[in-house]
């Protein structure tokens, strides 16, 4: 990869998880409890790290959950969540993943969140295109980037940890 496909590095990484943290934590200083909904793969990654700093700051209550879907195809493929979703009723929910690039990954576990009485739906996304397919607004976003619809940005964690343009 060529260092000009780079869209964030390591530390810029860090950096971005720790300030979506802060602004979740001003955001919903209010709730005592928050539910962290991370998209399976990646999305979850980053859900983990997020939890991580969101403890390290806040003094609310946060319990992270996994959304399981078919990418690629979400309609032909149950979606579930890894705990009863009825404990979601009346509470604040974060939904995250790692990039958004068309929307459609969002837009399907947003429906699924709908069918509980929630008290507040939020996105946090570590790389939000700008340029996309369906109507998801980021709440909380680590950096924007203007792509066309042919590109993607793909988040790589652990060792050699960067976003770049594919």
């Amino acid at each position: 990869m060529d260092a000009q496909s780079v869209v964030l590095t390591k530390s810029q990484i860090i950096q971005k998880t720790e300030r979506i943290a802060f602004e979740i934590l001003e955001n919903t200083f209010e709730e005592s409890k928050i539910y962290i909904a991370g998209i399976e793969g990646n999305g979850y990654v980053f859900a983990e790290r997020l939890l991580t700093q969101l403890n390290l700051h806040g003094n609310q209550d946060f319990e992270i959950f996994n959304i399981k879907m078919d990418k690629e195809n979400p309609l032909d493929s149950n979606i579930t969540f890894s705990i009863d979703v009825n404990q979601l009723t009346g509470c604040t929910v974060i939904l995250v993943d790692d990039v958004i690039n068309s929307g459609r990954t969002l837009i399907y576990a947003v429906r699924e969140l709908m069918a509980t009485q929630l008290k507040s739906l939020k996105v946090a996304t570590l790389v939000n295109r700008t340029h996309r397919r369906f109507p998801v607004k980021a709440d909380f976003v680590g950096v924007n980037i203007s792509t066309t619809l042919q590109d993607n940005i793909l988040v790589e964690f652990g060792e050699n940890e960067t976003a770049y343009l594919a």
